[in-house]
């Protein structure tokens, strides 16, 4: 049905779906769609393409789910020129969440956890989420509930004004894991 092509612009991949067009249209009957819009009705893709030769536009298959298919009568490098413009706004305004890991261990120094707190009080006022992975070993593992809500209640005391926790710490076999997002200014 659809073919996917990307283009390589400025060291980026541009992504589309290609449309079939006139004589890539091998399906026998098909509804038609002049280029204002109106329905033309159901004809044979032979008639489709000479009305679109007659017009110096093309037949592009647009809907080929639909029963029969829908093509349209239209320019189609300038089609696909919009298309592409479209695409790119669309991802000019999207807005990518990243998200930083902090991994903690229960016997870290103070002055090491007190680091890693001040690089999550960072990428908080960058606006990035922050998850932290406290990591239990060994013997670790027979205080974890304990030391592990005291290096929450570490945490949250540094990030207070600045972070707010996201759902509940999800505790794995070793592993504490919560995500902390910025607080969001008014």
């Amino acid at each position: 049905m659809c073919r996917l092509f990307y283009f390589l612009r400025r060291w980026r991949f541009i992504s589309f779906t290609e449309l079939r067009v006139n004589s890539q249209i091998r399906i026998p009957e098909i509804r038609v769609i002049d280029e204002a819009g109106n329905s033309l009705g159901v004809v044979t893709v032979n008639d489709a393409i000479r009305m679109a030769e007659e017009r110096g536009l093309d037949l592009v298959e647009i809907s080929p789910s639909a029963k029969p298919p829908v093509c349209k009568l239209l320019n189609y490098g300038k089609f696909r020129y919009e298309q592409l413009k479209k695409d790119k706004e669309a991802k000019k305004n999207q807005h990518v969440v990243v998200v930083k890991e902090v991994q903690i261990r229960p016997n870290i120094d103070k002055h090491d956890l007190g680091i890693k707190l001040n690089h999550a009080l960072e990428f908080l006022e960058k606006g990035f989420k922050v998850k932290f992975v406290i990591r239990f070993r060994g013997r670790e593992m027979e205080y974890k509930e304990q030391r592990g809500k005291e290096m929450l209640d570490q945490v949250f005391a540094h990030l207070a004004n600045k972070g707010v926790m996201e759902g509940d710490p999800f505790k794995e076999d070793k592993l504490i894991i919560f995500t902390v997002m910025p607080i969001k200014k008014i």
